[in-house]
């Protein structure tokens, strides 16, 4: 018995669609950041509005580099929900598994911006945020184990039903033979945790205490992930450790293949297991915001792990790609292209040239780039319900 063949006419059937360079799943919101540098937040009259949330940026960095990304995230029912969406869209970031929450608002983030080093931050995500929202059964886990790359953050496993499907989703990735990289983003967030602050070198009196409650469940975690990245203080929330090459190996010891600490003006210490070290500096920036150089640091280093390129180069690419966005107002409408990012290296290393370096001005830059976190050292960051 012979199949009819289809009519000369007939639609092409659509090829399916490949898989996504990387998908981030974790926060997602709203920044509401100040257009007037070094005025504190109660006298300032005229703000910026922007896409925001660290897994959200770290998708948009990454698209800004050609990379096909998407994001799993919960929004408000709300206007602002309505924003995200757009915004993600005009990144060219796929928004299919953003999905509204009715109970709860879109979360809103304030900053102050004191360069070089101070950027108080305040996270409105009271009663509960959306972005927590999100249920295992709701995953498209096929997607999750077919993506190139899998992004997940420390904030998604700070309540559920966030934290279940977080895990769920990196044993249904790690169960999969061939998988591509699994990035666990160590994210500390204290406040969020029963700490105090916002930023990663917060905590106050609990935040101790947090750190002991978040450890196991980050180690839970990090069986499951290839990479781990974060600062020192996210680092030892993890290892119970803050020296960094301590640091890096305790973090390939509890499963990471590869292990990206932050140091901040120190640079950067990138460890895999298998031997591979690769220490970078910081690149000079004079710091406008440092708030989004961290995640512009992990949409190029994506960028790097997906290109199979050497390790040092593509620490290299990320401290750049974090410097040039801290040299700017903004995080997500800040990621650099491909492009900037190779003449910010190319201006690197012309200055580190000692025949053609120039002296440099001691006011005028400092030694950040992308070493430092999502928020490099602010002093006085918090979390407001």
């Amino acid at each position: 018995m012979t199949t009819p063949a289809a009519p000369a006419n007939a639609p092409a059937k659509p090829e399916p669609a490949p898989p996504f360079d990387l998908i981030t799943m974790g926060r997602i919101g709203v920044d509401i950041y100040p257009l007037q540098i070094g005025v504190p937040l109660a006298e300032v009259e005229t703000f910026g509005k922007f896409l925001g949330g660290s897994a959200t940026n770290v998708a948009v960095a990454a698209a800004r580099l050609r990379r096909r990304s998407a994001v799993v995230s919960r929004t408000g029912a709300d206007p602002f929900g309505e924003y995200v969406h757009r915004a993600l869209r005009e990144f060219g970031v796929d928004d299919r598994w953003v999905t509204p929450v009715q109970r709860y608002p879109t979360p809103v983030t304030f900053c102050e911006i004191f360069p070089p080093d101070d950027f108080p931050i305040w996270f409105y995500r009271r009663p509960k945020a959306p972005d927590l929202e999100i249920h295992p059964e709701e995953l498209d886990l096929d997607a999750i184990r077919s993506a190139g790359i899998f992004w997940i953050t420390g904030t998604g496993l700070c309540e559920e039903p966030s934290r279940t499907a977080t895990l769920a989703a990196l044993a249904a990735r790690s169960a999969r033979p061939g998988a591509g990289p699994t990035v666990f983003d160590l994210d500390w967030r204290p406040a969020f945790w029963g700490g105090e602050g916002g930023a990663s070198g917060d905590g106050g009196e609990g935040g101790a205490r947090a750190m002991a409650e978040a450890r196991p469940i980050y180690r839970e975690a990090l069986a499951h992930a290839t990479v781990a990245v974060g600062n020192l203080d996210e680092a030892e929330v993890a290892t119970g450790l803050r020296d960094p090459q301590a640091c890096a190996e305790a973090l390939l010891e509890l499963g990471a293949e590869l292990a990206v600490v932050k140091q901040g003006p120190k640079g950067v210490l990138a460890l895999h297991r298998d031997g591979t070290r690769a220490q970078v500096p910081p690149v000079p920036v004079e710091v406008v915001n440092g708030l989004g150089a961290g995640d512009a640091f992990g949409g190029a280093l994506c960028h790097g792990l997906l290109a199979g390129w050497p390790l040092e180069r593509t620490v290299r690419w990320a401290n750049a790609a974090g410097a040039i966005v801290a040299g700017r107002l903004a995080c997500s409408s800040a990621m650099p292209t491909p492009e900037e990012i190779e003449q910010r290296l190319t201006e690197t290393e012309t200055r580190a040239d000692p025949e053609t370096e120039a002296p440099a001005d001691p006011e005028a830059e400092t030694q950040a780039g992308s070493g430092a976190d999502h928020h490099p050292a602010p002093r006085t960051a918090r979390t407001r319900a």
